[in-house]
């Protein structure tokens, strides 16, 4: 279990005002509710991971969180303004995505849209954005890799651009969708490293999706725990116990730790959500089994 909490060791945590809010949220499609009765503040410095199975709306949190998902219920607020408001105060870090072998792009210049993207017309070359670009570079440890197209880096060294890309707006919430998914231990444990280097560094909260806390669990300061039979927030030991998600998912679910490592045992698979879902879960629970 980790051996000590972010609430213990940041002073923003217990300090600071939150910068994220929900209050009664509720997200559906039709007749179909995803989540709702959702009340939740997330301060600067936490570090809170979501979890939930196959259809639980982990993807639809996300979407609320950048904007582009109204809430069919109650409200949502990003450092006390709507959520669309307040984008480049968020960091998104997304999921792998493929990318061609082909693509020129290259990792500076993804991490230059970080800096300039929203902005319409040409882009500035000057030579500030030049040396802000190459000091995010080496924050994140890709400057050897700066000018390789992206197509031909690994997902560990394309992650590490993507965290560059987030950072580049010195943002005050890092939303992570699943970062960890298809990397081995090693660039899992770099992934991590980086976020959490960023949130002791500046305060910035971590909201983190994943399907695995096992390896964040030691930053973990909350658990927002997703399912079709509602949710659960609190800390890991609170929330990730036979009895609570027992309680959540209806039937009995064990919760089994081994040598520092939780599994969860038994949860059941959500039912894949209908066509009109904007944006379908395609990923387990946290150590889920049929």
């Amino acid at each position: 279990m980790p051996q000590a909490r972010r609430s213990d060791t940041h002073t923003g945590v217990a300090n600071g005002s939150p910068v994220l809010g929900l209050r009664g949220a509720a997200v559906s499609f039709g007749e179909r509710v995803v989540w709702h009765g959702l009340d939740l503040e997330v301060r600067p410095g936490e570090f809170l991971a979501v979890l939930g199975p196959n259809g639980s709306g982990k993807t639809s949190l996300v979407r609320a969180l950048l904007g582009r998902q109204q809430l069919s219920a109650g409200t949502l607020t990003v450092l006390g303004r709507p959520a669309r408001e307040a984008g480049r105060h968020i960091g998104y870090i997304p999921q792998q995505a493929d990318v061609s072998a082909h693509a020129l792009l290259r990792a500076r210049d993804l991490v230059r849209f970080g800096i300039d993207g929203h902005r319409f017309g040409p882009r500035l070359r000057t030579a500030g954005v030049r040396r802000r670009v190459d000091e995010i570079l080496e924050a994140v440890g890709a400057s050897a890799y700066a000018d390789i197209p992206l197509g031909m880096l690994s997902g560990g060294e394309r992650q590490r651009v993507r965290i560059g890309q987030a950072l580049a707006t010195d943002p005050r919430i890092l939303l992570c969708d699943e970062p960890l998914l298809s990397l081995d231990l090693h660039h899992q444990q770099a992934v991590t490293t980086l976020v959490d280097a960023r949130r002791r560094s500046h305060g910035t909260a971590v909201v983190f999706v994943t399907h695995e806390i096992n390896p964040v669990l030691e930053l973990v300061d909350r658990v927002l725990y997703l399912a079709r039979g509602g949710h659960r927030v609190g800390t890991p030991e609170d929330v990730l116990t036979s009895e609570s998600l027992s309680q959540l998912y209806g039937t009995h679910v064990d919760v089994v730790r081994v040598h520092g490592r939780i599994v969860v045992v038994g949860a059941p698979d959500e039912p894949a959500p209908p066509p009109r879902h904007p944006a379908p879960e395609t990923h387990r629970t946290d150590g889920a089994r049929p």
